[in-house]
């Protein structure tokens, strides 16, 4: 009898040992399947404190607290001139730029461009706000054909129909690539444009290579993230690189520095 049973659990240890191995394999996958959740996480909370889409990382951001203004100024790299290819918010010749490389499915682009309007008005005749267009198209694969639709919609009604299709953009897009570019043509309707004509210059594709343009002199600049923020001094031509959703009294105090110097 006891030889019998000794055949019989010989006969069902490789079924047990096989059982086993298998829970081990499970549970190994379960845990380098959290630690990558955990990492995630961890990034996630990194980019929502940086303020600023990264180029590397598709991340929204919700609540991200107030940074500091930097004691040491840090100057962009080679800023494009101000031309008439730009678009331009404020008094032309005011001796401040805000220059503003901007996506327009960036969460933390949408969330700052109230602030640069509020920028503007407090500052009417000192500060300019141009506009630049800044894709990260490997994280939000619709901004380039949106950030196309503004230059078609500047080509269709100039400066102004540029900023209204602008604004309603970001007024209406979730961001992070929430946007259903269908709706394009309406959104540009809605803001008085003509929809065939609107549609025609989009299909085209004509104008890809302003918004590829913009994009290379924000890397030229420096910019490495959306939005990528520089204050020129028109006057001494001296830089200063605010970068991501900085708060208004942030850019404030910043531009007072320059108007005192």
């Amino acid at each position: 009898m006891e030889e019998n049973n000794i055949k019989e659990i010989t006969k069902k240890l490789p079924n047990f040992i096989t059982g086993n191995l298998l829970q081990v394999v499970l549970v190994v996958m379960l845990i380098g399947a959290s630690f990558a959740i955990g990492s995630l996480s961890t990034k996630v909370r990194f980019y929502e404190k940086s303020g600023a889409t990264p180029k590397a990382a598709n991340l929204g951001a919700n609540n991200a607290p107030t940074p500091n203004l930097p004691s040491q100024p840090q100057e962009a790299g080679e800023v494009k001139p101000i031309n008439d290819k730009d678009h331009i918010r404020g008094n032309n010749k005011a001796r401040i730029a805000l220059i503003e490389y901007s996506d327009l499915e960036c969460p933390f682009c949408k969330r700052f461009h109230p602030t640069a309007q509020q920028v503007v008005d407090a500052y009417k005749d000192d500060v300019v706000w141009v506009y630049r267009h800044f894709p990260l198209d490997q994280l939000h694969s619709k901004a380039d054909k949106e950030a196309e639709a503004t230059e078609c919609a500047y080509k269709l009604a100039g400066n102004d129909g540029f900023w209204k299709l602008a604004d309603k953009i970001f007024e209406v897009t979730p961001a992070n690539n929430g946007l259903d570019l269908a709706t394009l043509p309406d959104l540009a309707a809605g803001v008085g444009l003509n929809k065939q004509s609107f549609q025609t210059c989009l299909d085209s594709g004509e104008m890809a290579a302003h918004v590829e343009e913009d994009y290379q002199s924000g890397v030229t600049a420096g910019v490495n993230g959306t939005p990528g923020n520089i204050l020129l001094d028109t006057k001494t031509g001296k830089t200063r690189v605010l970068p991501g959703a900085v708060p208004f009294d942030m850019i404030k105090q910043a531009i007072d520095e320059m108007l005192k110097s």
